[in-house]
Protein backbone atom coordinates (compact mmCIF):
# COMPACT_ATOMS: atom_id res chain seq x y z
CA UNK A 1 0.00 0.00 0.00
CA UNK A 2 1.82 3.37 -1.20
CA UNK A 3 -1.04 5.56 0.89
CA UNK A 4 -0.67 5.97 4.69
CA UNK A 5 -3.29 7.19 6.93
CA UNK A 6 -2.73 11.39 7.26
CA UNK A 7 -4.70 13.45 9.53
CA UNK A 8 -7.89 13.38 7.85
CA UNK A 9 -7.85 9.23 6.09
CA UNK A 10 -5.95 8.81 3.07
CA UNK A 11 -5.59 11.11 0.23
CA UNK A 12 -3.49 11.40 -3.20
CA UNK A 13 -4.62 11.24 -6.96
CA UNK A 14 -7.26 9.55 -7.85
CA UNK A 15 -6.60 6.41 -9.83
CA UNK A 16 -3.03 6.76 -9.78
CA UNK A 17 -2.29 6.80 -6.00
CA UNK A 18 -5.92 6.15 -5.07
CA UNK A 19 -6.63 3.69 -7.25
CA UNK A 20 -10.07 1.97 -6.91
CA UNK A 21 -8.26 -1.31 -5.93
CA UNK A 22 -6.97 0.37 -2.79
CA UNK A 23 -10.15 1.67 -2.26
CA UNK A 24 -11.40 -1.49 -2.07
CA UNK A 25 -9.43 -3.09 -0.01
CA UNK A 26 -10.02 -0.17 2.18
CA UNK A 27 -13.33 -1.18 2.13
CA UNK A 28 -13.09 -4.53 2.83
CA UNK A 29 -10.60 -3.32 5.96
CA UNK A 30 -12.79 -1.35 7.33
CA UNK A 31 -15.76 -4.28 7.31
CA UNK A 32 -13.12 -5.76 9.32
CA UNK A 33 -12.32 -3.60 11.42
CA UNK A 34 -15.06 -1.52 12.42
CA UNK A 35 -17.99 -3.44 11.99
CA UNK A 36 -20.40 -4.48 8.98
CA UNK A 37 -22.51 -1.59 9.66
CA UNK A 38 -24.57 -0.65 7.30
CA UNK A 39 -22.50 1.64 6.18
CA UNK A 40 -22.94 5.40 5.40
CA UNK A 41 -21.24 6.71 2.28
CA UNK A 42 -21.20 10.23 0.96
CA UNK A 43 -18.83 12.01 -1.72
CA UNK A 44 -18.25 15.28 -2.60
CA UNK A 45 -18.55 16.66 -5.93
CA UNK A 46 -14.77 15.26 -7.93
CA UNK A 47 -15.13 13.40 -11.19
CA UNK A 48 -13.73 10.58 -9.83
CA UNK A 49 -15.97 10.34 -6.50
CA UNK A 50 -17.97 7.85 -7.97
CA UNK A 51 -15.35 5.78 -9.02
CA UNK A 52 -14.01 5.28 -6.21
CA UNK A 53 -17.42 4.96 -3.77
CA UNK A 54 -18.25 1.90 -6.10
CA UNK A 55 -14.93 0.15 -5.36
CA UNK A 56 -15.14 0.95 -1.51
CA UNK A 57 -18.82 0.09 -1.43
CA UNK A 58 -17.95 -3.19 -3.05
CA UNK A 59 -14.91 -3.78 -0.77
CA UNK A 60 -17.68 -3.40 1.97
CA UNK A 61 -19.85 -5.63 0.41
CA UNK A 62 -17.49 -8.18 0.53
CA UNK A 63 -16.84 -9.08 3.80
CA UNK A 64 -21.11 -8.96 4.11
CA UNK A 65 -21.20 -5.50 4.81
CA UNK A 66 -24.06 -3.40 3.20
CA UNK A 67 -23.86 -0.11 2.28
CA UNK A 68 -26.40 3.25 1.95
CA UNK A 69 -25.44 5.67 -0.92
CA UNK A 70 -25.81 9.26 0.31
CA UNK A 71 -24.80 10.77 -3.02
CA UNK A 72 -23.34 14.11 -2.42
CA UNK A 73 -23.05 15.12 1.07
CA UNK A 74 -21.06 17.47 2.86
CA UNK A 75 -18.72 15.88 5.30
CA UNK A 76 -20.36 16.83 8.59
CA UNK A 77 -23.85 15.68 6.84
CA UNK A 78 -22.43 11.72 6.93
CA UNK A 79 -20.95 12.30 10.29
CA UNK A 80 -24.58 13.35 11.79
CA UNK A 81 -26.15 11.22 10.07
CA UNK A 82 -23.62 8.56 11.48
CA UNK A 83 -24.59 9.97 15.00
CA UNK A 84 -28.50 10.31 14.66
CA UNK A 85 -28.36 6.24 13.45
CA UNK A 86 -25.44 5.13 15.43
CA UNK A 87 -23.91 3.43 12.16
CA UNK A 88 -19.72 4.05 10.93
CA UNK A 89 -19.91 5.82 7.75
CA UNK A 90 -17.18 6.96 5.02
CA UNK A 91 -16.50 9.85 3.11
CA UNK A 92 -15.10 10.28 -0.51
CA UNK A 93 -13.76 13.49 -0.66
CA UNK A 94 -9.88 15.35 -0.64
CA UNK A 95 -11.22 18.19 1.37
CA UNK A 96 -9.97 21.59 -0.38
CA UNK A 97 -7.68 19.57 -2.60
CA UNK A 98 -8.06 20.38 -6.28
CA UNK A 99 -9.82 17.99 -8.01
CA UNK A 100 -7.80 15.55 -9.26
CA UNK A 101 -6.91 14.55 -5.82
CA UNK A 102 -9.17 12.48 -3.59
CA UNK A 103 -9.63 10.96 -0.51
CA UNK A 104 -11.63 8.53 2.04
CA UNK A 105 -12.45 9.82 5.81
CA UNK A 106 -13.77 7.17 7.93
CA UNK A 107 -16.06 7.52 10.81
CA UNK A 108 -16.22 5.14 13.35
CA UNK A 109 -20.20 4.35 14.85
CA UNK A 110 -21.31 7.48 15.86
CA UNK A 111 -19.60 9.65 13.82
CA UNK A 112 -16.70 9.89 15.54
CA UNK A 113 -13.07 10.30 13.86
CA UNK A 114 -10.52 7.40 14.22
CA UNK A 115 -7.92 7.31 16.83
CA UNK A 116 -4.47 6.12 16.40
CA UNK A 117 -5.07 3.09 17.61
CA UNK A 118 -7.91 2.06 15.04
CA UNK A 119 -6.21 3.57 12.22
CA UNK A 120 -2.96 1.38 13.02
CA UNK A 121 -5.47 -1.61 13.19
CA UNK A 122 -6.92 -0.72 9.75
CA UNK A 123 -3.40 -0.32 8.05
CA UNK A 124 -2.83 -3.80 9.45
CA UNK A 125 -5.30 -5.58 7.68
CA UNK A 126 -4.77 -3.98 4.69
CA UNK A 127 -1.10 -4.91 4.34
CA UNK A 128 -2.71 -8.45 5.34
CA UNK A 129 -5.12 -7.81 2.26
CA UNK A 130 -2.23 -7.31 -0.14
CA UNK A 131 -0.37 -10.63 1.17
CA UNK A 132 -3.64 -11.97 0.30
CA UNK A 133 -3.83 -11.28 -3.01
CA UNK A 134 -6.66 -10.41 -5.29
CA UNK A 135 -7.88 -14.19 -5.95
CA UNK A 136 -10.84 -15.00 -4.31
CA UNK A 137 -11.31 -16.75 -0.07
CA UNK A 138 -12.92 -19.13 0.74
CA UNK A 139 -13.76 -17.19 3.88
CA UNK A 140 -15.73 -14.38 2.09
CA UNK A 141 -19.26 -14.70 2.32
CA UNK A 142 -21.47 -15.98 -0.37
CA UNK A 143 -24.63 -15.75 -1.69
CA UNK A 144 -26.93 -14.08 0.56
CA UNK A 145 -24.51 -12.96 2.84
CA UNK A 146 -22.96 -11.02 0.10
CA UNK A 147 -23.28 -6.95 1.40
CA UNK A 148 -26.07 -4.94 -0.55
CA UNK A 149 -26.51 -0.86 -1.37
CA UNK A 150 -29.42 1.28 -1.30
CA UNK A 151 -30.00 4.86 -2.06
CA UNK A 152 -31.07 7.26 0.70
CA UNK A 153 -32.46 10.30 -1.33
CA UNK A 154 -33.52 12.19 1.63
CA UNK A 155 -30.27 12.53 3.32
CA UNK A 156 -29.47 16.24 2.40
CA UNK A 157 -32.58 16.91 3.82
CA UNK A 158 -32.17 15.13 6.91
CA UNK A 159 -29.18 17.47 7.16
CA UNK A 160 -30.30 20.33 6.46
CA UNK A 161 -33.40 20.25 9.06
CA UNK A 162 -31.17 19.15 11.66
CA UNK A 163 -28.94 22.33 10.78
CA UNK A 164 -32.43 24.41 11.48
CA UNK A 165 -33.36 22.75 14.25
CA UNK A 166 -29.73 22.64 16.39
CA UNK A 167 -28.72 26.54 15.33
CA UNK A 168 -32.45 28.32 15.65
CA UNK A 169 -34.59 26.62 17.79
CA UNK A 170 -37.50 28.44 15.62
CA UNK A 171 -35.99 31.60 14.65
CA UNK A 172 -35.57 32.43 11.36
CA UNK A 173 -33.57 35.39 9.24
CA UNK A 174 -35.53 37.44 7.60
CA UNK A 175 -34.47 40.61 5.05
CA UNK A 176 -30.49 39.40 6.21
CA UNK A 177 -28.62 39.46 2.48
CA UNK A 178 -25.55 36.66 1.93
CA UNK A 179 -23.73 35.39 -0.43
CA UNK A 180 -22.70 31.92 -0.41
CA UNK A 181 -19.73 30.19 -2.38
CA UNK A 182 -20.13 26.29 -2.76
CA UNK A 183 -16.92 26.25 -4.13
CA UNK A 184 -18.49 24.30 -6.70
CA UNK A 185 -18.71 21.18 -3.89
CA UNK A 186 -20.75 19.73 -1.61
CA UNK A 187 -22.35 22.18 -0.22
CA UNK A 188 -23.79 23.34 -3.48
CA UNK A 189 -27.49 22.10 -3.04
CA UNK A 190 -27.64 22.03 0.45
CA UNK A 191 -26.48 25.71 1.65
CA UNK A 192 -28.50 27.43 -0.33
CA UNK A 193 -32.02 25.78 0.46
CA UNK A 194 -31.33 26.24 4.16
CA UNK A 195 -30.57 29.85 3.76
CA UNK A 196 -33.40 30.22 1.51
CA UNK A 197 -35.74 28.38 3.97
CA UNK A 198 -34.81 30.20 6.79
CA UNK A 199 -35.97 33.58 5.14
CA UNK A 200 -32.51 35.07 4.22
CA UNK A 201 -31.83 36.58 0.64
CA UNK A 202 -29.64 34.55 -1.06
CA UNK A 203 -27.22 35.14 -3.59
CA UNK A 204 -25.37 31.71 -4.51
CA UNK A 205 -21.58 31.72 -6.20
CA UNK A 206 -19.59 28.74 -7.61
CA UNK A 207 -22.41 26.19 -7.12
CA UNK A 208 -22.49 24.61 -10.69
CA UNK A 209 -20.19 21.66 -10.30
CA UNK A 210 -18.97 19.40 -13.37
CA UNK A 211 -16.12 16.86 -11.48
CA UNK A 212 -13.85 19.20 -12.33
CA UNK A 213 -14.19 22.51 -10.79
CA UNK A 214 -14.61 21.78 -7.34
CA UNK A 215 -12.28 24.57 -5.46
CA UNK A 216 -11.01 26.18 -8.61
CA UNK A 217 -10.32 29.54 -7.98
CA UNK A 218 -13.26 29.69 -4.86
CA UNK A 219 -14.41 28.63 -1.90
CA UNK A 220 -12.76 29.07 0.88
CA UNK A 221 -8.88 28.77 -0.26
CA UNK A 222 -9.64 31.64 -2.82
CA UNK A 223 -12.86 34.31 -1.31
CA UNK A 224 -11.72 37.02 -3.83
CA UNK A 225 -14.35 36.78 -5.94
CA UNK A 226 -16.91 36.60 -2.97
CA UNK A 227 -15.52 39.65 -1.02
CA UNK A 228 -16.22 41.34 -4.08
CA UNK A 229 -19.56 39.60 -4.96
CA UNK A 230 -20.32 40.91 -1.02
CA UNK A 231 -19.25 44.17 -1.80
CA UNK A 232 -21.50 44.73 -5.81
CA UNK A 233 -24.62 43.61 -4.05
CA UNK A 234 -24.62 45.51 -0.89
CA UNK A 235 -24.73 42.44 1.07
CA UNK A 236 -24.95 42.55 4.98
CA UNK A 237 -22.27 38.54 4.81
CA UNK A 238 -20.60 36.35 2.70
CA UNK A 239 -19.97 32.74 3.89
CA UNK A 240 -16.97 30.84 2.01
CA UNK A 241 -17.46 26.74 1.97
CA UNK A 242 -14.64 24.53 1.18
CA UNK A 243 -15.42 21.41 -1.58
CA UNK A 244 -16.60 19.19 1.18
CA UNK A 245 -18.04 22.02 3.80
CA UNK A 246 -16.17 20.84 6.67
CA UNK A 247 -14.71 24.43 6.90
CA UNK A 248 -16.24 28.30 6.39
CA UNK A 249 -14.74 31.45 6.30
CA UNK A 250 -17.08 34.56 6.28
CA UNK A 251 -16.60 38.19 4.57
CA UNK A 252 -17.62 41.38 6.18
CA UNK A 253 -20.62 43.80 4.55
CA UNK A 254 -16.98 46.15 3.41
CA UNK A 255 -15.56 42.91 1.85
CA UNK A 256 -13.03 42.47 4.54
CA UNK A 257 -12.29 38.53 5.30
CA UNK A 258 -13.15 37.43 8.31
CA UNK A 259 -11.10 34.05 9.17
CA UNK A 260 -11.29 30.91 11.42
CA UNK A 261 -9.85 32.58 14.76
CA UNK A 262 -12.20 35.55 14.80
CA UNK A 263 -15.03 33.22 13.84
CA UNK A 264 -14.38 31.01 17.16
CA UNK A 265 -14.11 34.45 19.38
CA UNK A 266 -17.34 36.16 18.17
CA UNK A 267 -19.13 32.78 18.76
CA UNK A 268 -17.20 31.96 21.89
CA UNK A 269 -18.68 35.30 23.05
CA UNK A 270 -21.99 34.67 22.22
CA UNK A 271 -22.52 31.10 23.49
CA UNK A 272 -20.75 32.43 27.12
CA UNK A 273 -23.19 35.01 27.03
CA UNK A 274 -26.03 32.61 26.43
CA UNK A 275 -24.42 30.11 28.88
CA UNK A 276 -23.75 27.46 26.29
CA UNK A 277 -19.93 27.99 26.96
CA UNK A 278 -19.06 25.23 29.54
CA UNK A 279 -16.31 25.93 31.66
CA UNK A 280 -16.11 29.42 29.81
CA UNK A 281 -13.23 27.33 27.21
CA UNK A 282 -12.62 27.09 23.86
CA UNK A 283 -10.10 24.29 22.85
CA UNK A 284 -7.89 25.55 19.79
CA UNK A 285 -4.58 24.66 18.24
CA UNK A 286 -0.77 26.48 18.95
CA UNK A 287 -1.36 28.44 15.81
CA UNK A 288 -4.23 30.58 16.46
CA UNK A 289 -3.15 33.86 16.71
CA UNK A 290 -2.29 35.73 19.91
CA UNK A 291 -5.53 38.64 19.44
CA UNK A 292 -7.77 35.38 19.57
CA UNK A 293 -5.63 34.47 22.62
CA UNK A 294 -5.94 38.19 23.78
CA UNK A 295 -9.35 38.86 23.63
CA UNK A 296 -10.31 35.84 25.35
CA UNK A 297 -8.86 36.85 28.36
CA UNK A 298 -10.35 40.13 28.37
CA UNK A 299 -13.48 38.04 28.28
CA UNK A 300 -12.60 35.65 31.16
CA UNK A 301 -12.49 32.92 28.57
CA UNK A 302 -9.73 29.98 28.83
CA UNK A 303 -8.13 29.29 26.07
CA UNK A 304 -7.13 25.20 26.15
CA UNK A 305 -4.09 24.89 23.30
CA UNK A 306 -3.62 21.76 21.28
CA UNK A 307 -1.40 20.91 18.69
CA UNK A 308 -2.48 21.48 14.58
CA UNK A 309 -4.66 19.23 13.45
CA UNK A 310 -8.82 19.33 13.68
CA UNK A 311 -8.72 15.60 15.38
CA UNK A 312 -6.58 17.27 18.44
CA UNK A 313 -9.04 19.91 18.69
CA UNK A 314 -11.68 17.08 18.60
CA UNK A 315 -9.93 14.94 21.37
CA UNK A 316 -9.59 18.17 23.61
CA UNK A 317 -13.39 18.81 23.44
CA UNK A 318 -14.39 14.88 24.11
CA UNK A 319 -12.00 14.90 26.64
CA UNK A 320 -13.19 18.25 29.00
CA UNK A 321 -16.70 18.35 27.51
CA UNK A 322 -16.32 21.76 26.00
CA UNK A 323 -18.73 22.98 23.37
CA UNK A 324 -16.55 25.15 21.13
CA UNK A 325 -13.19 24.71 19.35
CA UNK A 326 -11.45 24.66 15.94
CA UNK A 327 -8.42 26.31 13.61
CA UNK A 328 -7.77 29.38 11.75
CA UNK A 329 -8.21 27.65 8.21
CA UNK A 330 -12.24 27.77 9.49
CA UNK A 331 -12.53 24.42 10.89
CA UNK A 332 -14.87 24.95 13.73
CA UNK A 333 -16.19 22.25 15.66
CA UNK A 334 -19.28 22.77 17.86
CA UNK A 335 -19.45 19.67 19.88
CA UNK A 336 -22.99 19.85 21.18
CA UNK A 337 -24.65 19.70 17.73
CA UNK A 338 -21.90 18.73 15.52
CA UNK A 339 -19.28 15.46 15.91
CA UNK A 340 -17.05 17.53 13.34
CA UNK A 341 -16.23 20.34 12.15
CA UNK A 342 -19.07 21.92 10.64
CA UNK A 343 -18.80 25.16 7.53
CA UNK A 344 -22.43 25.35 7.02
CA UNK A 345 -23.48 24.82 11.15
CA UNK A 346 -20.82 27.21 12.00
CA UNK A 347 -22.01 29.58 9.52
CA UNK A 348 -25.43 29.86 10.41
CA UNK A 349 -24.42 30.34 14.47
CA UNK A 350 -22.73 33.07 12.65
CA UNK A 351 -26.07 34.54 10.69
CA UNK A 352 -27.85 33.98 14.01
CA UNK A 353 -25.47 35.46 16.00
CA UNK A 354 -25.92 38.62 13.70
CA UNK A 355 -29.48 38.41 13.57
CA UNK A 356 -30.18 38.15 17.26
CA UNK A 357 -27.94 41.19 18.15
CA UNK A 358 -28.76 43.14 15.42
CA UNK A 359 -25.08 43.85 15.17
CA UNK A 360 -23.17 43.58 11.52
CA UNK A 361 -20.27 40.84 11.32
CA UNK A 362 -17.36 43.70 11.28
CA UNK A 363 -18.78 44.78 14.82
CA UNK A 364 -18.98 40.85 16.52
CA UNK A 365 -14.93 40.39 14.52
CA UNK A 366 -13.94 43.34 16.00
CA UNK A 367 -13.81 41.85 19.39
CA UNK A 368 -10.03 40.46 18.43
CA UNK A 369 -7.36 42.48 16.95
CA UNK A 370 -5.65 39.72 14.48
CA UNK A 371 -1.83 40.15 14.67
CA UNK A 372 -0.02 40.21 11.71
CA UNK A 373 1.67 36.77 11.14
CA UNK A 374 4.50 35.34 9.32
CA UNK A 375 5.11 31.67 8.64
CA UNK A 376 8.11 30.37 7.19
CA UNK A 377 8.83 26.83 6.01
CA UNK A 378 12.87 25.89 6.31
CA UNK A 379 13.42 22.70 4.50
CA UNK A 380 16.88 20.69 6.26
CA UNK A 381 18.96 18.07 4.67
CA UNK A 382 17.15 15.49 6.41
CA UNK A 383 15.28 14.87 9.67
CA UNK A 384 16.82 16.64 12.58
CA UNK A 385 15.23 15.98 16.09
CA UNK A 386 17.89 17.69 18.19
CA UNK A 387 17.67 21.04 15.84
CA UNK A 388 14.79 22.86 18.13
CA UNK A 389 17.56 22.00 21.88
CA UNK A 390 20.17 23.85 19.18
CA UNK A 391 17.78 26.89 18.33
CA UNK A 392 16.55 27.13 22.20
CA UNK A 393 18.59 30.45 22.47
CA UNK A 394 17.55 32.51 19.50
CA UNK A 395 13.64 31.34 20.39
CA UNK A 396 14.35 32.72 23.67
CA UNK A 397 16.11 35.89 22.37
CA UNK A 398 13.40 36.70 20.05
CA UNK A 399 10.65 35.74 22.40
CA UNK A 400 12.52 38.61 25.05
CA UNK A 401 12.21 41.07 21.93
CA UNK A 402 8.82 40.20 21.76
CA UNK A 403 7.29 40.12 24.99
CA UNK A 404 3.95 41.05 25.79
CA UNK A 405 3.92 42.55 21.69
CA UNK A 406 3.72 39.31 20.26
CA UNK A 407 4.53 35.37 20.12
CA UNK A 408 7.21 32.70 18.68
CA UNK A 409 6.44 29.28 17.63
CA UNK A 410 8.74 27.18 15.99
CA UNK A 411 7.86 23.36 15.29
CA UNK A 412 9.04 20.29 12.78
CA UNK A 413 6.90 18.92 10.74
CA UNK A 414 5.74 15.67 11.23
CA UNK A 415 5.95 14.29 8.09
CA UNK A 416 9.02 15.45 6.25
CA UNK A 417 12.17 17.57 7.01
CA UNK A 418 10.84 21.20 7.42
CA UNK A 419 10.83 23.13 10.39
CA UNK A 420 7.84 25.88 10.28
CA UNK A 421 8.87 29.13 11.76
CA UNK A 422 5.79 31.34 13.32
CA UNK A 423 5.68 35.14 14.34
CA UNK A 424 3.05 37.02 15.50
CA UNK A 425 4.59 40.99 15.78
CA UNK A 426 2.83 44.13 16.35
CA UNK A 427 3.80 45.02 12.33
CA UNK A 428 4.02 42.69 9.80
CA UNK A 429 7.36 43.74 8.84
CA UNK A 430 8.47 43.20 12.25
CA UNK A 431 7.11 39.73 12.40
CA UNK A 432 8.88 39.45 8.86
CA UNK A 433 11.98 40.44 10.10
CA UNK A 434 12.48 38.26 13.42
CA UNK A 435 10.93 35.39 10.97
CA UNK A 436 13.93 35.34 8.55
CA UNK A 437 16.34 35.57 11.95
CA UNK A 438 14.87 32.59 12.89
CA UNK A 439 15.10 30.64 9.70
CA UNK A 440 18.39 31.70 9.08
CA UNK A 441 19.20 30.18 12.67
CA UNK A 442 17.28 27.17 11.74
CA UNK A 443 19.45 26.82 8.20
CA UNK A 444 22.91 27.11 10.42
CA UNK A 445 21.84 25.12 13.38
CA UNK A 446 20.73 22.42 10.15
CA UNK A 447 23.98 22.75 7.97
CA UNK A 448 26.73 19.95 8.21
CA UNK A 449 30.04 20.53 9.94
CA UNK A 450 32.66 22.23 7.21
CA UNK A 451 35.45 19.27 7.09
Amino acid sequence: MTLRFGTDGVRGAANTELTPELALSLGRAAARTLGGGPWLVGRDTRLSGPLLAAAFTAGLASEGASSVDLGVLPTPGVAYLAAADQLPGAVISASHNPFGDNGIKLFAVGGLKLDDATEDRLEAELEALEAEGIPGSPARPGGPLVGSLRAAPDAWERYAHHLEGAVLEGRRLPGLKVVLDCAHGAASVVAPRVLAELGAGVTVLHADPDGTNINDGCGSTHPEALQKAVVARGADVGLAFDGDADRVLAVDASGALVDGDQLIALLALDLQGRGLLRDDTVAVTVMTNLGFRQAMARAGIRVLDTPVGDRHVLAALAEGGLALGGEQSGHIVLRDWATTGDGLLAGLFVLDTMARTGRSLAELAAVMDRLPQVMVNVRLPRRDPDLLDRLALDVSRAEIALAGRGRVLVRPSGTEPVVRVMVEAPTAAEAQAVADELASAARAAASPPTP
